[in-house]
């Protein structure tokens, strides 16, 4: 028996292969009961408090991305953390989700960039975004995103759901829950248009999730051969935000960039930083 067949419930393989490929507004699955109870609760118990993650990992606090902390090196990974990350990335499971989602060949990223472990406290939030596209000196394609949430008792009105938007940003077509041993994969591509809004829980009630990302060495069939980082967008009734806050902080961004490297080009700077 392997750890996926040990730690993850069997799957309805035809049954997400249908609902991901006709899904809206781009492909898309979510699983409910994913992992075996008592690894899920594993996970859980394992999740650090937010001072302790703060220390080790990357906090953001920007105006797209706020009250937000991640960690995505392994030696920073509680061992059921990293267990999991080890079965998302096997081949059996990449096997599975090439089957489900008709995409062959995933590669999974070993330097889990932007995944790990993600927590979210309360007022934090993350603005709608499509992901960067390519990992350039690797020439790997950003193909897939998935998520583990880890939050038992979740309430609706503690927002901080899993947003996909349309391709406009005009209408949010679908939101998730993040409850607990729920799995959400989702296609990336230019039109993938997703966020987490504001987390209203009460005091000390984190967001908690683990996020790993799929990759191809060939591009995506409507690849127009131009690589980007991550692009946000503000929501509807943002307006402020997307007309001020948001080109500020790019403008911002581009300076620090421009000063600190001698170059604002996405490419290069996405090279520079894995090394």
């Amino acid at each position: 028996m392997t750890d996926l067949d040990r730690l993850v419930n069997p799957l309805d393989v035809p049954r997400l292969r249908v609902a991901f490929r006709g899904a809206e507004p781009f492909p898309w699955i979510c699983i409910d009961d994913f992992l075996v109870p008592a690894f899920a609760r594993e996970v859980r118990d394992a999740f650090p408090p937010f001072a302790a993650a703060r220390q080790v990992g990357r906090e953001f606090r920007a105006v797209n991305e706020r009250g937000k902390v991640e960690v995505t090196a392994r030696e920073h990974l509680p061992s059921p953390v990293r267990m999991l990350h080890e079965v998302l990335a096997s081949p059996p499971w990449l096997a599975c989700v090439s089957d489900v989602t008709g995409i062959p060949s995933l590669v999974a990223d070993p330097e889990l960039e932007g995944g790990g472990l993600h927590m979210y406290e309360p007022g934090a939030h993350l603005d709608v975004h499509v992901d960067f596209n390519l990992v350039p000196e690797q020439q790997l394609f950003r193909r897939l995103n998935i998520l583990v949430f880890f939050n038992e008792g979740w309430r609706p009105e503690w927002g901080g759901e899993l947003e996909l938007w349309d391709a406009r940003v005009a209408t949010r077509r679908q939101a998730f829950l993040p409850l607990f041993n729920r799995c959400v994969i989702f296609e990336t591509s230019e039109r993938s248009f997703h966020g987490v809004p504001q987390v209203c829980s009460p005091p000390g009630t984190l967001r908690r999730s683990c996020a790993a990302y799929y990759y191809t060495r060939e591009p995506p069939p409507a690849w127009d051969g131009r690589y980007h980082s991550t692009v946000f967008r503000s929501r509807p009734d943002e307006r402020w935000k997307g007309r001020v806050l948001m080109p500020l902080e790019a403008l911002a961004r581009t300076l620090w960039r421009t000063v600190r490297y001698g170059s604002a080009d996405p490419e290069r700077l996405h090279s520079r930083a894995r090394r």
